[in-house]
């Protein structure tokens, strides 16, 4: 790849994780306003390509992050009512006191390759697990990539203080990554699908361990006043979701519009994250608490909020 591409790219990527707002096309000022956080423009685009919020009695107003830790931030402080996330930073998000509510699970279609994984260069010398130690990991605290490298350490039997890790956002850890300060990067779509392109490798990935479950996720002071826009928008991104599973290239057109991503990178990254929609039981709760409980170990959180409590399943008789 070119280096004005990769730089491009870098550029589309590394964003900074401060909130940059985009009103929704729909706006029409007199109506009640929903505020909705949107990662690496995923639910944005599959609404926009699908159409998905045409007559919503409501405005739609989006914030934008690269990661799931900002998301939750803005979620969690009442800048925003509503965000998709993954599961274990919301659990970490949760037992961190964070009054956040999930009242929607999608789950990812299959186990497909490099949607989340531990990357390397490609001529490094790290080949598995085990490789790990001793060598420096960066991450962002409580994400997806955090808990997967605590999975595989686990699995391993080698103890979390074996290596080094270092909490960064995506922008830096990529930079990090590309400047060879760190020996392995442990992260998520897109960000995988652009390192590997530029020739990064795998030596861990979530497809052996399981993909994490997504989450529609509430501020609770938000879920009592705008229980009737929450549940029709739960509604919209559904035949959304469905939509862009019916038409991947045009979502991926789109995808790539609102987000820079060049079009091969936006049909790889829905291929890696290809969702259907999950009932809230107590296989979903038994999953998060796995997910306390490895936080937990790692002394990362104390886990003493209840995980039955971080759920509002009223929303599925709604939908």
């Amino acid at each position: 790849m070119e280096k004005k591409t990769v730089a491009i790219l870098s550029a589309t990527l590394v964003a900074a994780a401060g909130i940059a707002f985009a009103a929704a096309t729909f706006n029409r000022s007199s109506e009640p306003v929903l505020r909705v956080a949107n990662q690496k423009g995923q639910v944005k685009s599959m609404m926009i390509a699908s159409g998905a919020l045409e007559g919503a009695p409501y405005t739609v107003e989006w914030s934008e992050f690269p990661a799931a830790q900002p998301l939750l931030e803005a979620v969690g402080s009442g800048a925003a009512d509503l965000g998709l996330a993954a599961d274990a930073p919301f659990i970490f998000a949760y037992q961190s006191g964070s009054p956040v509510k999930a009242i929607a699970v999608q789950a990812p279609v299959n186990q497909a390759a490099d949607a989340l994984a531990v990357l390397v260069k490609n001529g490094s010398p790290v080949r598995s697990v085990q490789d790990l130690a001793g060598k420096s990991v960066a991450t962002t605290r409580g994400s997806i990539g955090h808990h997967l490298l605590l999975q595989a350490l686990e699995r391993a039997d080698i103890p979390v203080d074996q290596v080094r890790v270092t909490f960064l956002p995506p922008g830096d850890a990529k930079a990090a990554f590309d400047s060879g300060a760190i020996d392995a990067w442990s992260t998520w779509t897109p960000y995988t699908n652009v390192a590997i392109k530029e020739g990064a490798r795998a030596v861990v990935d979530a497809k052996d361990y399981g993909l994490p479950l997504y989450i529609d996720i509430a501020n609770a002071d938000a879920i009592t006043p705008k229980r009737a826009q929450l549940a029709d928008f739960l509604k919209r991104e559904a035949k959304a979701v469905a939509w862009a599973r019916a038409h991947p290239d045009a979502f991926a057109q789109v995808l790539a519009k609102e987000t820079g991503l060049p079009l091969d990178i936006a049909r790889a990254s829905f291929d890696r994250n290809n969702r259907l929609s999950r009932p809230i039981d107590a296989s979903i709760i038994a999953h998060e608490q796995a997910i306390t409980r490895r936080f937990q170990k790692a002394g990362l959180t104390e886990g003493q909020r209840d995980v039955k409590q971080a759920f509002d399943g009223s929303f599925g008789t709604e939908r």
